[in-house]
């Protein structure tokens, strides 16, 4: 069952976000509006996983990520996946799966995430946008618990959770 407001007006339209402000009954609520997203869980045929370590702005500093991105208009996740692994981390191939469709940030935001995992991933040359200064790290598999301690972002924590869980089957 999806709710709807009472009233909606758009307060800010940015290149990427915009604001939208909603009236449910009393209440005002500012909404950000964002594109949807991915990120990948991307391992290469030695069994690591590639993250990239890059300046968040917002968090006055660099953290440790999965490959991730914003969608583009028309394309489809598990596109707009593949091209951003290619473009910051040059890694294409490998067998995808999703691993789980989840709300960023569900008090203010209307990000929905796309996480996948790509593995037998295979190593070519990056091509990151001009404005992306990313240092990739690779970290073994089988080192991803004892390292989870590292990671400050929650998509990355949850991905590499999701990622480690067993299979049905398994």
């Amino acid at each position: 069952m999806s709710l709807e407001p009472d009233a909606a007006r758009s307060a800010y339209e940015g290149s990427l976000l915009g604001l939208t402000v909603e009236r449910w009954g009393e209440n005002e609520r500012e909404i950000v509006e964002h594109p949807g997203a991915v990120a990948i869980v991307a391992v290469d045929s030695e069994g690591y996983v590639t993250l990239v370590r890059q300046l968040r702005e917002a968090t006055r500093g660099h953290l440790l990520e999965l490959p991730a991105g914003t969608a583009e208009e028309g394309e489809e996740p598990l596109e707009t996946a593949r091209r951003e692994l290619q473009e910051e981390c040059g890694l294409t191939g490998g067998e995808w799966r999703e691993l789980a469709v989840f709300w960023t940030t569900p008090g203010f935001c209307r990000e929905r995430m796309h996480l996948f995992a790509a593995e037998g991933v295979e190593h070519g040359e990056a091509s990151p946008a001009a404005d992306e200064e990313l240092e990739l790290v690779r970290w073994p598999v089988a080192a991803i618990g004892e390292r989870l301690h590292e990671i400050e972002d929650a998509k990355t924590l949850a991905g590499l959770l999701l990622y480690l869980r067993p299979r049905p089957g398994d």
